[in-house]
């Protein structure tokens, strides 16, 4: 019998309830085939992150709540993601017409899948492991420490990125 392997999935939203999206997301990712939920983080507001000189303003923008959930699971990191990109979308996200950067409803990304490390962005686009800007985010980091404390991205501790971060 496969292993389960153990994920984490940063969740954010800046538009709507964002509480409700995220309860109603964090029940929709423990749903999923051979999925089950491990931990959740408490919710965390931030001001949205857009980098300097972007067409998309973070003033423009309302706060977001983020959090992270670590499942167990036997999907593939294909079918993880698939699955993730279609709760998007039940929440009424279209990554086709929305700017990088903007405003969402709903935005669910795969952090971590186990010690895989992934980089064919020509063939899964949206699937980079481990996320390749996680070890930049304090948004992301702080409610991934809450879920997996010994999480390490790179060789590196989530504490000790979280650390640099505060510097």
């Amino acid at each position: 019998m496969p292993l389960h392997v153990h994920a984490a999935i940063a969740l954010g939203s800046n538009l709507g309830d964002r509480a409700a999206t995220l309860a109603s997301a964090t029940a929709a990712i423990a749903s999923l085939p051979l999925t089950s939920l491990v931990a959740q983080s408490r919710l965390h507001e931030t001001q949205p992150v857009v980098p300097v000189g972007h067409a998309a303003s973070s003033a423009a923008q309302g706060p977001y709540l983020n959090a992270c959930v670590r499942v167990a699971t036997l999907l593939t990191p294909r079918g993880l993601l698939s699955g993730l990109l279609t709760i998007e979308q039940s929440h009424g996200r279209d990554r086709t017409r929305e700017g990088r950067f903007g405003s969402r409803t709903l935005d669910l990304d795969v952090l971590l899948y186990g010690d895989v490390t992934l980089r064919d962005e020509v063939n899964t686009p949206h699937l980079v492991l481990p996320h390749p800007r996680l070890h930049e985010r304090l948004f992301a980091l702080e409610p991934l420490a809450q879920v997996w404390p010994d999480a390490r991205v790179h060789g590196t501790s989530v504490q000790e990125l979280i650390a640099r971060l505060r510097g």
